[in-house]
């Protein structure tokens, strides 16, 4: 299994976005395209997208799905309790901070996702682990020993949970119930900052420990 993963650093709020190539490199998969994207248009011109992944739908993960989903016309995939926020710039935030963003909103999403779900792309399985906290709909996305944790886990870092939907609980429970259960080398990479791994996490992460 050969997993290449290349990141960019999107818009105000210096989102992750993934790039995220198999065995083919021509062909890919984007993982949260954020604001700003044309960093991220120039390095897939010449690329197959088969799909975008959400890990959640807060406006800085999604400001760059419209103008990629046309020009590449590939499917976005969203969980079902967010669906709604792509369509609404209220839900997925961007009215909340006029001074970083404009209002944003996207046309609805091809497929909905699910926990425990399978998505096979690039010749890859990626699991969804539904990991709700920072979001009622947060993913994660497991493939091998690669972690897609959007705004649930960073380095050294937890996602806020004081926003419309968040839950402190909910989200200590997607931690230590779900992500903290993976083998500790899994490499980690998050929705902002550097990448880390779990077994870091678990043992140095000072909001959250087993």
């Amino acid at each position: 299994m050969m997993l290449n993963v290349r990141s960019y650093n999107l818009g105000p709020l210096q989102t992750n976005a993934y790039l995220l190539t198999g065995a083919d490199p021509s062909r890919g998969i984007i993982i949260d395209p954020g604001m700003n994207p044309s960093g991220l248009i120039r390095a897939v011109a010449d690329m197959e997208i088969e799909a975008i992944l959400l890990t959640h739908a807060h406006f800085d993960h999604i400001g760059g799905v419209d103008e990629i989903r046309k020009l590449k016309k590939c499917p976005v995939y969203v969980h079902p309790l967010e669906s709604e926020w792509l369509t609404s710039p209220k839900l997925n935030g961007s009215l909340m901070w006029p001074e970083v963003s404009p209002p944003i909103s996207t046309e609805p999403a091809e497929y909905d996702l699910a926990e425990g779900q399978t998505l096979n792309l690039i010749g890859l399985s990626f699991k969804v682990m539904h990991t709700p906290g920072h979001s009622p709909g947060s993913v994660s996305f497991l493939c091998g020993n690669d972690l897609f944790s959007g705004d649930v886990l960073f380095r050294l870092g937890v996602g806020r949970t004081d926003l419309p939907g968040g839950r402190e609980n909910d989200l200590v429970n997607s931690l230590r119930g779900k992500l903290y259960r993976l083998d500790d080398e899994v490499k980690v990479y998050p929705g902002h900052g550097p990448r880390t791994s779990i077994g870091f996490e678990k043992s140095r992460n000072p909001y959250v420990q087993l």
